[in-house]
C-alpha cells in the first residue's frame, strides 16, 4: 500500500492555503496546518493542526517533520509589515524544507515583473519591478533559486488577482463586493478598456496540486505562470457579477483612489493598495505556455460558474438555484 503524501500548509486560514488544503485532502493527501491557536480547529476538517508561529524557525521546523511538501502561503494580513515579516518567514520555510528533505511551494504573482516585461511576461521575463512589494517578491524567488542550487527543490506558481468562495486578502472580496451583504453597486478599481488578470482560487489549487503530484519530474527550481481569467476589456468580471445576481443594470462605481490617497498617511492598507494601482492602469497578462506544455491544459472554470460560486460562498447570493441576491439586513455594499 502506497503511503499518502503529506503537505504542511502555512497560511491554511487564508484563501489559497485553505482552498489547496481541501483539494489535497480530496486527492488523498494528508494535510498538516500550523497555527498559533490551533485549539478548536480540529473538528471535522481532516486537517492535522499543530501549534506554531511562522516567525519562529523552530516551530516551522518541528511542524514540517515527515512532510513531503511545505506550502508557504502565509502573508501578513492587509499587506502590512511586508518589509519586516515576509522574508524571515520564507527563510524559516526554506530551513524546514532543508532539514526534512521536503519540497517547497510558493504561491507567486505578477508583482515580480516591471514595465520592461509588460504586457505579456512569460516565466523567464526580466524581474525589474518598480514597487517595494515587487522587490520583496523578487527577493523571495531569488532565495528559492539559491535554495534550489543547494538541494531544496522549489516550485513557484504565479497567478493573477485571486477571487473565490472564501473571504480573503484580495480585491474581489475586499473592494468589489462585500461578503454577507446584498449588492447595490459594484466598485471596480480599473477602467473599461484596460485588461486585467484574475485567478479563481479552486483553479489555482487544482493547478498546484497537479504540479505537486508531479514533483519528482520537476527541475530543482520550477516556475509556472497561470493565465487564469483574462478580462480583456475590464468589463467581463463586472458583467459576470451582474449575471450571477440577475441585475444587468447594477451600477458600477469607480474606486475612490483620490480618497485613499488622502487617507493613506493614516490608513496603512490604503497606502499599500495604492502602490499596486499600476496593475489597474495597464494590461498585464502572464502567459501559461510552460504550464500547458506540462499539463496539457490549465485547470479552468468558466466565468459564470466561478463568479456565481464565489458570490454564494461570500454570502452575497442565497444557496438556491438562480441568481438571487442574499436577502438580509446587511445593507449596501457601497
Amino acid at each position: 500500500m502506497t503511503k499518502a503524501k503529506t503537505a504542511l500548509i502555512l497560511g491554511t486560514t487564508g484563501g489559497i492555503g485553505g482552498t489547496l488544503a481541501r483539494r489535497l485532502l480530496a486527492g488523498g493527501w494528508a494535510v498538516r496546518a500550523m497555527h498559533r491557536q490551533p485549539q478548536g480547529r480540529q473538528s471535522g476538517t481532516g486537517i492535522e493542526w499543530v501549534p506554531g508561529d511562522a516567525m519562529v524557525a523552530a516551530d516551522v521546523v518541528a511542524a514540517a517533520t515527515g512532510v513531503d511538501w511545505i506550502v508557504h502561503a502565509v502573508n501578513p494580513p492587509g499587506y502590512r509589515d511586508w518589509d519586516r515579516l515576509v522574508l524571515p518567514m520564507l527563510d524559516h520555510s526554506i530551513l524546514a524544507a532543508r532539514r526534512h528533505g521536503a519540497r517547497l511551494l510558493l504561491p507567486g504573482n505578477v508583482y515580480v515583473f516591471g514595465p520592461d516585461a509588460f504586457p505579456d511576461p512569460d516565466e523567464d521575463a526580466p524581474q525589474n519591478p518598480q514597487t517595494a512589494k515587487g522587490r520583496i517578491r523578487v527577493e523571495m524567488e531569488a532565495r528559492l533559486r539559491r535554495a534550489a542550487d543547494t538541494g531544496v527543490a522549489c516550485l513557484v506558481v504565479r497567478a493573477g488577482d485571486f477571487f473565490g468562495p472564501q473571504p480573503g486578502n484580495n480585491w474581489f472580496s475586499q473592494a468589489m463586493v462585500k461578503p454577507g451583504r446584498s449588492m447595490r453597486a459594484i466598485t471596480y478599481p480599473g477602467k473599461p478598456g484596460i485588461g486585467h488578470q484574475w485567478a479563481y482560487l479552486p483553479d489555482v489549487a487544482e493547478t498546484m496540486a497537479l504540479l505537486m503530484e508531479r514533483g519528482d519530474t520537476l527541475p530543482a527550481f520550477a516556475a509556472f505562470n497561470m493565465e487564469g481569467h483574462w478580462d480583456g476589456d475590464g468589463t467581463q468580471m463586472v458583467q459576470a457579477i451582474r449575471r450571477a445576481i440577475g441585475r444587468p443594470d447594477l451600477p458600477v462605481r469607480a474606486m475612490p483612489w483620490w480618497m485613499m490617497r488622502l487617507l493613506s498617511p493614516f490608513v496603512p492598507l490604503f497606502r499599500e493598495l495604492l502602490e499596486m494601482r499600476y496593475l489597474w492602469q495597464q494590461p498585464v497578462r502572464m502567459g501559461n505556455s510552460r504550464l500547458r506544455a506540462l499539463l496539457g491544459a490549465e485547470p479552468h472554470t468558466d466565468w459564470d460558474a466561478a463568479v456565481t460560486a464565489s458570490l454564494r460562498g461570500l454570502g452575497v447570493l442565497d444557496q438556491g438555484d438562480g441568481g438571487r441576491q442574499r436577502l438580509s439586513g446587511g445593507g449596501s455594499s457601497s
